[in-house]
């Protein structure tokens, strides 16, 4: 008779009291990888081969159509190193994908019709191939609200980590 398997976790020691912590952390990993490695594919199927972070700043800056500064998509996209989403900006800048403009004394970014239509392209293809029909159900919407009270934590206990 085979045992179950029990808490998948990437790291038994780390699992210590907390069990189901260390195996949402490890789906975390898996999925955070996975979607990395999908946003990338997608992009360059629609044409354009782009870093994740790059993906992530050009739909950011797509959405809406309206003009961005770098502290607004570091603190939307929970971006902690601006050097990291300014060196994308600057990129995507090059391959006349988004636009810098003065707001006040901010630099604001801003999607391109190539941009926008690269965008376009994505959507359509991220349709096609991941059938948010079947995606889109409550469970998702409560999944990514547990998702975001997640971040919070995490992000209180960085601040705390920090602190020692």
């Amino acid at each position: 008779m085979t045992q179950p398997l029990g808490p998948v976790v990437s790291s038994a020691h780390l699992a210590g009291d907390a069990p189901a912590l260390s195996e949402l952390e490890f789906a975390l990993t898996m999925a955070n990888h996975a979607f990395q490695r999908w946003i990338v594919r997608c992009m360059g199927a629609a044409g354009a081969q782009l870093s994740p972070m790059e993906v992530l700043i050009l739909h950011q800056v797509a959405h809406r159509d309206r003009a961005k500064t770098l502290a607004d998509l570091c603190l939307v996209l929970n971006i902690e190193d601006t050097h990291l989403a300014n060196y994308a900006i600057r990129k995507l800048t090059a391959q006349k994908l988004v636009t810098t403009e003065r707001k006040g004394k901010e630099k604001a970014v801003r999607v391109t019709l190539e941009g926008a239509a690269l965008c376009q392209r994505y959507a359509e293809i991220r349709a096609s191939l991941l059938n948010p029909g079947t995606l889109q159900t409550e469970a998702m919407s409560e999944l990514a609200a547990l998702l975001r009270t997640l971040s919070g934590s995490y992000d209180q206990a960085a601040r705390a980590a920090a602190a020692l």
